[in-house]
């Protein structure tokens, strides 16, 4: 059963349906019943989800959506009789609840409903086949189930309750889908909330038989409780009556432990001309034969005609469509219909480590390049997207392309961009075009604001006037830089002596600033910060005039250092720097900055003074200075003394390397 839609002739995935229509025609979606093909993506649904458990690299709110979209439950499979139909099977992960059944439901597509239509038809009564007529005009996805009008009609049928014999109505209803489970459902409105609603309109019975908080009048009671109003079952806990209930079931035959997913297979046909033909040809005699691997790929034909009558051309095209059985070599057609796009995003990554290669999907490159280190991707293929290529990946190894168990090691789900606290889109039309931008400030201004404007994984407030503060930083760097005597400096750092103590400060701020720039970028991805150590470091250099031979040569260290660091975010303007430092090759060619431990090493470090919370001084302590040395100093400095004087020293509170706390009275 899928979403049709009847103008664009497609089938629509559930996202593509926008309040029952689709979303580019605009037309009212159907469901329908059409023969498609899948992948069998419920064979890896054990491993998709025990993986998961071993990918420390990913978001936690990443797994926690693939997870809930697997939906692995454990419950019980049971057989209720209808009269004049026979039995129908329905999956429940509560037996606790069974004897609260008061109807049985089950879905517009299910052979009993369209068997009890078709008798009453029979007999003059065309009510419940126009009811399924309607239903297959609504959406058929579980996110419109949940919020639609609960609708339902009587089939004039009755099921026997397996454990106590009594009979109850089937119903057929709007809510159940005919892919999840059996397509039948048992209905216990005390206890489902979806279950009261139907009950509640149409007035059928509501039979608590769990004792759990919760007033009936107002909703369903769904927390787990003991067991109540339930025979030989009355003061069992849900895993008790689990049990219970199962060992019962096995012994007469009627029930069984299954394993259930919310997860579907995966279907891959779309009837558009777009997309990688299915490589399947159709023939009387040996039916849906693969075709051979030296006829691979199939090409779409580019000579297409696209009318008034919508659907895909190629259908319409029979030097297409037309070949022979691969088999018998009798007269045959291929599949018209194309993959769902998501196929190719699905392979891509492996794909990009040989592009070139003719001789098959991948080459042994991809086991040297795969898994991929680091992914980047919006939340929003957090599911989808993700999920299948996870699939695909697992296939590939299967069929032994690859050797690795996932396709990426470390995912980074980007923010959204937002301007005046809402989303970025054309439909709200609150866009900005880049291309203004690049054209006003350059490409690396634009790039540095983005990176600067927040942590990646969070969203972006657009701002004018943070471009405007990204293209003054990169101007007072290339102004710095130009005017900097790069050729007087050398071009390596070479003390000539002894360094005085504002020289080995700026060596340590430069060497700090390289330690912090690359654990930012390589380890915690924190981009926004490390462009602010960069800014620091710009702002310490230019104050630095230094012309001693020591002095030049940490400056050309310090802008050396600096124009690598910032490369990634303004690359541009970076490599037209670096050849204005002397350099004839790339940038992006060149050695990371290393971090020298000798520069780290500190005799003194700047610790604030403050009294009574307040900042009052700065002192240079040396560094191996005991607590009540550096106390001492504190109180003996002339600006702590300001503000000590008159007054009672309550105490003194030293967080070493740190500050100094006096707290007076």
């Amino acid at each position: 059963v899928v979403n049709w839609d009847p103008v664009d002739q497609t089938v629509l995935a559930n996202e593509q349906v926008i309040d029952g229509k689709g979303w580019r025609s605009g037309a009212e979606v159907i469901r329908k019943t059409i023969p498609q093909w899948f992948l069998k993506i419920t064979d890896y649904a054990d491993e998709l989800l025990a993986s998961l458990d071993h990918m420390p690299g990913w978001p936690d709110s990443v797994k926690t959506m693939q997870r809930n979209w697997i939906g692995k439950s454990k419950g019980l499979e049971l057989d209720f009789q209808v009269e004049h139909f026979g039995q129908v099977s329905i999956y429940t992960t509560r037996p606790d609840t069974l004897y609260g059944v008061s109807y049985m439901a089950v879905a517009p597509e299910h052979p009993l409903a369209i068997k009890a239509a078709q008798e009453q038809a029979a007999a003059g009564n065309d009510e419940l086949a126009a009811f399924l007529k309607q239903c297959g005009k609504e959406q058929s996805n579980e996110a419109a189930m949940a919020t639609m009008e609960k609708k339902g009609m009587y089939t004039g049928l009755n099921a026997t309750h397996p454990l106590t014999g009594k009979q109850v109505p089937v119903w057929v209803a709007n809510f159940v889908l005919m892919t999840y489970g059996t397509g039948a459902v048992m209905a216990v409105p005390a206890h489902d909330q979806r279950d009261y609603e139907f009950a509640q309109k149409y007035d059928l019975p509501i039979t608590q038989v769990i004792d759990a908080d919760g007033d009936l009048s107002d909703a369903a009671i769904t927390e787990k409780g003991v067991l109540i109003n339930s025979e030989n079952f009355n003061g069992m806990d849900f895993d008790q009556a689990f049990e219970a209930m199962n060992k019962q079931f096995k012994e007469d035959g009627t029930g069984r432990v299954q394993i259930n997913y919310r997860l579907r297979d995966w279907g891959v046909s779309r009837q558009r001309y777009w997309g990688c033909p299915i490589p399947i040809i159709y023939c009387d005699d040996c039916g849906a034969v693969a075709v051979p691997e030296e006829q691979l790929p199939v090409e779409l034909p580019e000579n297409v005609v696209f009318d008034e009558t919508g659907g895909s051309p190629i259908k319409r095209m029979p030097e297409f469509y037309e070949t022979t059985c691969p088999k018998c070599g009798g007269p045959a057609k291929r599949e018209t219909d194309t993959f769902d796009t998501f196929m190719e995003s699905s392979w891509y990554y492996a794909r990009y480590t040989c592009p070139q290669y003719s001789g098959g999907m991948l080459s042994e490159e991809a086991d040297h390049w795969l898994p991929v280190d680091q992914y980047i991707g919006g939340i929003e293929h957090a599911i989808l997207h993700l999920l299948y290529a996870r699939f695909y990946h697992k296939v590939l190894r299967d069929q032994g392309l690859v050797n690795s168990d996932e396709p990426f090691v470390n995912l980074l789900t980007q923010g959204m961009v937002l301007k005046d606290g809402a989303k970025m889109s054309k439909s709200k039309g609150n866009t900005v075009d880049p291309q203004d931008l690049i054209e006003q400030y350059g490409a690396d201004t634009v790039r540095l604001f983005s990176m600067f404007a927040a942590p990646p994984e969070q969203s972006l407030e657009w701002s004018d006037e943070g471009v405007e503060g990204a293209a003054r930083y990169l101007n007072r760097l290339w102004y710095q830089v130009t005017t900097f005597n790069a050729a007087a400096a050398g071009s390596t750092f070479e003390k000539s002596g002894d360094l005085d103590k504002e020289q080995q400060a700026m060596r340590l701020k430069i060497h700090q600033t390289i330690a912090k720039v690359t654990d930012d970028i390589g380890e915690r991805q924190t981009f926004n910060t490390a462009i602010a150590a960069m800014m620091e470091l710009t702002n310490a250099l230019t104050k630095f005039n230094d012309d001693s031979n020591n002095g030049l040569a940490i400056r050309h260290e310090g802008w050396f250092c600096l124009i690598k660091m910032i490369s990634p975010f303004a690359p541009h303007m970076s490599q037209a720097l670096w050849e204005i430092m002397g350099n004839e090759d790339l940038l992006c060619d060149a050695m990371w900055p290393k971090v020298d431990a000798v520069a780290l090493v500190q005799d003194e470090i700047e610790m604030v003074v403050q009294v009574n919370g307040k900042l009052r001084a700065k002192l240079a302590v040396s560094t191996d200075a005991s607590k009540e040395a550096i106390e001492a100093l504190a109180l003996a400095d002339e600006n702590v003394q300001k503000f000590t004087a008159d007054k009672t020293i309550r105490k003194v509170i030293v967080v070493p390397k740190r500050l100094i706390n006096v707290v007076v009275s």
